[in-house]
């Protein structure tokens, strides 16, 4: 095998373990793992009492978003469901087959006031520590720096399970993206052979019902459905635009929601997967695009959101949802102007210049709202690279080099937000 062939081969094992299906938000769905993890261990779910800590990141992330299948938000629901009705060999797909009893069950043990959750000493961006206790005897569970990377299984003081943790370089286990660049990217996606890649189009499989879900009743803030109905009124034109806006919100609504279909995420989030997926599907059916043109412009999309994603932190003061969306506006590109790599480039400086510094203020309903900002970023974007127009590199951090605007922007979610992340957090835990 050449070393090209060895790369390519890499980079799809990497798409493979970062492009999955995922049951709800992350970040409590990863608590909600630890304590299927531990339950499973301990043999029975009858249990005294949870207690759990989460790195400042996870708390941010899991206080104000709706579990699915149990109409309740935040990190105690989570983890006492996972516990009565979770599957700990199912990853992120892990409360996909909770039953209404495991709901009520858990609801039960959170009245009892047997659930606690708080904010762990810890510098890792992503970390859980469950114990399960029962009787005389427990159950501690950690994950560290993936939402499934269990790196530690304890009972009684004896060790059952002791894995390492992930290097902060390859939380993402995307050390061939430090050889790659977006032109490597582009040319990947390009030219690898169909069948090596048809597993992507379940991305747009999974998302598309997401959506289609989102559309079907009110979930969060029913932001896609607002918009839909603006149409009617004639707020909003029914153009290439709104319609992006619209079907890729409302998976976000849905998953933010609470609704129990899987979405296909990316780097561990759900919302980074619809919004790399949703916009480049929406010109696909513009465009009457085949299944293979379809699978390389999700290929190019998911393999450049994961690449940008690989150069910060899996947790920051950065919106991840936006860069994904650079992803989808290369996809797009691909799907409207094929084979115009300078085009891409062009979207992705464009984007760079647009949406620097969206916050993340924690996983909830408005998560939505970012992922339509984005997805309007990412099309408006477009619209300029294929008129040949770009934000040029002497406006602010966007340089005459993709790579380098890319680079400049990372550079701030991985340096100076930090504080911003940091304030984010004291914020929302110190609410009135």
């Amino acid at each position: 095998m050449g070393k090209s062939a060895a790369m390519w081969q890499e980079l799809i094992d990497v798409l493979k373990r970062q492009v999955l299906p995922a049951t709800g938000c992350t970040e409590p769905i990863s608590l909600a793992l630890a304590s299927a993890t531990a339950i499973a261990q301990l043999g029975t779910k009858n249990i005294d009492r949870i207690d759990a800590r989460v790195s400042p990141n996870l708390m941010k992330n899991g206080m104000g978003v709706t579990v699915p299948g149990t109409g309740m938000v935040g990190l105690p629901i989570a983890a006492a469901v996972g516990a009565f009705g979770g599957d700990a060999k199912a990853g992120l797909d892990v409360l996909n087959n909770i039953s209404e009893q495991d709901v009520e069950r858990a609801k039960v043990f959170l009245q009892q006031k047997r659930v606690t959750v708080s904010i762990a000493p810890t510098n890792k961006a992503l970390y859980v520590e469950v114990y399960l206790y029962t009787g005389e005897e427990y159950v501690h569970v950690c994950i560290e720096d993936s939402h499934t990377n269990v790196t530690l299984i304890e009972q009684n003081g004896r060790i059952i399970l002791q894995n390492s943790a992930i290097k902060q370089d390859s939380h993402h286990g995307v050390n061939v993206m430090q050889c790659l660049s977006v032109k490597a990217i582009y040319d990947f996606a390009s030219q690898i052979e169909f069948d090596k890649i048809r597993f992507i189009l379940r991305a747009a499989e999974l998302n598309n019902a997401l959506s289609r879900e989102g559309l079907s009743r009110a979930y969060g803030l029913s932001i896609a459905n607002i918009l839909k109905q603006q149409i009617d009124k004639g707020l909003l034109s029914d153009d290439l635009l709104t319609k992006i806006m619209i079907r890729t919100t409302a998976a976000s609504d849905a998953r933010m929601g609470g609704a129990t279909l899987p979405a296909m995420s990316n780097s561990g989030s759900g919302n980074q997967g619809i919004a790399a997926t949703m916009p480049v599907v929406v010109i696909a059916d513009y465009v009457e695009a085949t299944d293979e043109t379809l699978a390389r412009a999700l290929v190019l999309s998911h393999a450049i959101a994961i690449y940008i994603h690989s150069k910060f932190p899996p947790l920051s003061a950065l919106c991840a949802a936006s860069t994904a969306s650079m992803g989808a506006a290369a996809g797009m590109v691909y799907l409207l102007d094929n084979h115009n790599f300078d085009a891409v480039s062009m979207a992705l400086c464009n984007m760079v210049g647009d949406l620097t510094g969206i916050i993340c203020d924690g996983a909830s309903n408005s998560c939505a709202m970012k992922v339509s900002t984005s997805a309007s970023s990412a099309f408006k974007s477009v619209l300029m690279a294929l008129s040949a127009v770009r934000v040029t590199g002497n406006e602010g951090i966007v340089c005459e080099s993709v790579e380098a605007s890319i680079n400049n922007l990372c550079a701030l979610a991985s340096h100076s937000m930090q504080q911003t992340d940091k304030q984010i957090i004291e914020i929302m835990v110190h609410k009135p």
